[in-house]
């Protein structure tokens, strides 16, 4: 009788899961396990694969962290995230600042981790060598991005950095609003609000998809918030061009409604949408046209969130912890939450063969569930350097209970978090 690290017993459809050396060694069968965990009437999932996080690591700690960062991924059921590079300082342009941010990652980081490359103008040249360093990807932003050392690209630099990402075998994901057809008069939420609209992100998601088809560039569109942008993307991909995209939590579960009430913690960019475009976001969920969610988490300082002017507000939601129960609230189904969140970002990340499945020879990265119990957040149950959220307030009907990252546990609802380290991903 073959002998394991780890069994766990009636894991969802699986009677017996047998974990060695930090892979799944056994779906099936019997044996003997240093630890054996019963998971009955809990639901069980690959751990989540965050491909959209912002820990502000090296430069602005004081935002958020890789450590209380990737503590919150770990209570959310996030096993893996890929962090993006404008906030650090310096940003994630250069081997060097490759090199920095990946040391502080393994020094800090409670879960694995990649990292994003950025696409701006004047580094073009360095992609190669952030190629070589490891990155998911690279990322580019077609309107202002907030942080001056990460200017958007202009469609020539797009251009010219994907023409290099398709060479270099890398993907290029872009946040798609256009400046010009966005408007700062204002100061209220309700003309921020409409300040962004759909056009906006509509024409970006075009346009990007036309060079992505010229170059032969792989494209993914973060952050989609409106049913028309995943109907522009699908149409590309319909004719012939490397393109998927992602949206987040807060667009499929907030409307503008939430964001007058809650105020500066529900600002983002673009902006939540209508209740109509909402819903219709949902529409395009359930029907399979959304291929990955992320959950964008961008925290700050409060200070940075208290203005009279809401346009002058910094925008960005802090969410990692609460992806996976937005989604079980939502009512997708477990198999089509591991698809949207672990398994097609694996793939598409080109992670396939590491991580994103319960899978023989996959890491044993995973999260139980307790679907049976609800839970309000708090301030106190949240663990950012920041406890603001707009979640506050809101009961979620289920539980994340443990979280396992190459079948040890680093999260447990009952004890906290137990000594881990995370490691850089490449694909």
């Amino acid at each position: 009788m073959p002998d394991f690290d780890l069994i766990l017993r009636n894991a969802g459809d699986y009677p017996f899961v047998g974990i060695a050396d930090g892979k799944f060694a056994a779906l099936a069968g019997d044996g003997r396990g240093t630890t054996e965990i019963d998971a009955t009437g809990l639901t069980f999932l690959p751990g989540l694969i965050d491909a959209h996080v912002h820990f502000n690591e090296p430069g602005r700690a004081d935002w958020e962290g890789l450590e209380t960062g990737s503590r919150a991924a770990a209570a959310g059921g996030i096993t893996t995230f890929f962090d993006m590079p404008l906030n650090s300082t310096p940003p994630t342009v250069t081997a060097e600042a490759f090199h920095a941010k990946a040391a502080l990652a393994a020094e800090k980081s409670v879960v694995d981790f990649a990292l994003w490359g950025g696409l701006v103008p004047g580094f073009i040249d360095q992609m190669e060598s952030l190629r070589d360093c490891g990155v998911i990807g690279f990322k580019a932003f077609m309107s202002g991005s907030g942080i001056e050392e990460f200017p958007s690209a202009d469609f020539g630099t797009l251009r010219e950095g994907m023409k290099k990402a398709a060479a270099l075998g890398l993907l290029v994901a872009v946040h798609a609003e256009m400046d010009a057809m966005n408007t700062n008069s204002g100061t209220t939420i309700r003309e921020y609000l409409a300040s962004r609209p759909v056009e906006s992100e509509l024409a970006a998601i075009k346009a990007a998809c036309e060079i992505a088809g010229e170059t032969g560039c792989a494209l993914h569109i973060v952050h989609v918030s409106s049913a028309a942008g995943v109907a522009a993307v699908a149409e590309a991909a319909a004719n012939g061009v490397d393109v998927t995209c992602e949206t987040c939590p807060h667009y499929l579960f907030f409307t503008h409604e939430d964001v007058e009430r809650l105020g500066a913690v529900a600002k983002c960019a673009p902006p939540i949408r209508s209740r109509v475009e909402r819903d219709a976001l949902v529409d395009c969920l359930f029907d399979g046209k959304i291929q990955t969610i992320g959950s964008d988490h961008s925290p700050a300082p409060p200070s940075m969130k208290q203005d009279a002017n809401f346009f002058k507000v910094w925008g960005g939601i802090s969410g990692v912890q609460h992806l996976l129960p937005v989604l079980l609230e939502l009512g997708l189904e477990p198999e089509m939450i591991a698809r949207l969140t672990a398994t097609n970002v694996a793939k598409r990340f080109g992670l396939a063969k590491q991580k994103g499945r319960i899978a023989l020879g996959l890491d044993a990265d995973f999260v139980l569930i307790d679907r049976a119990k609800s839970e309000t957040v708090t301030a106190e149950s949240l663990f950012y350097r920041h406890r603001q959220s707009p979640y506050i307030g809101q009961t979620f009907n289920s539980k994340v209970v443990r979280t396992f990252l190459r079948g040890k546990t680093i999260w447990e609802r009952s004890s906290g978090y137990l000594p881990s380290r995370g490691r850089l991903i490449t694909s």
